[in-house]
């Protein structure tokens, strides 16, 4: 069966790596357009399968992997900031805060009736990240960096920012954007074959 990673994220792409097996990245090709007024977790859950089945019509003997990470703090949704100020807004919103990364996970497959069955499968990780307090000096000498101008709360706890996060509870991986404990499950259960 094969594996398509709807996703442009350097990440994910090396997190999939790890599993060992053959996959295609094939970016979705529509924007991200998520819900109305839904929290953090549901929009993570619906723009992952918004990609998914994007890429899943035109390829669909395949089975297609969405991922959509955000990060949701006092009620709000932290995607990518959309510049440098609003990196430095995220930031001091998460310094000395817990908040929560959301990363919804889709396996798609349309299929080919009768030789390809179609498949549908959405799952939620959700991990808790306790961040220390951060000074503006920290928070600008980050930001100039560039590293957090590409992630969901501005902030990548694999890179430099993991001198921010004093402890997590949960999945280090879904925090990184792809949670792979809840992946394998998913592609077990999906019929691939892992190991």
């Amino acid at each position: 069966m094969e594996l398509i990673l709807a996703s442009t994220s350097p990440r994910r792409r090396q997190l999939m790596e790890t599993l060992g097996l053959p996959f295609r990245i094939i970016p979705a090709p529509g924007p991200e357009v998520p819900p109305d007024e839904a929290e953090a977790g549901r929009t993570a859950w619906y723009l992952s399968q918004q990609k998914a089945r994007q890429v899943a019509e035109a390829h669909p003997e395949a089975l297609v992997i969405g991922a959509d990470t955000v990060v949701g703090v006092n009620g709000m949704i932290l995607g990518k900031p959309h510049d440098v100020a609003d990196a430095r807004r995220m930031l001091r919103l998460l310094s000395g805060r817990e908040h929560q990364v959301y990363t919804g996970v889709s396996l798609v497959r349309y299929g080919v009736y009768p030789a390809v069955q179609s498949y549908n499968d959405t799952r939620m990780a959700v991990t808790k990240v306790f961040f220390r307090e951060l000074t503006d000096a920290e928070i600008d000498s980050y930001v100039a960096t560039g590293e957090p101008m590409d992630k969901a709360g501005a902030y990548g706890y694999q890179g430099r920012a993991g001198l921010f996060v004093e402890r997590i509870e949960g999945d280090y991986y879904n925090v990184v954007g792809l949670p792979l404990c809840l992946l394998g499950e998913m592609l077990s259960e999906a019929g691939v074959k892992l190991v």
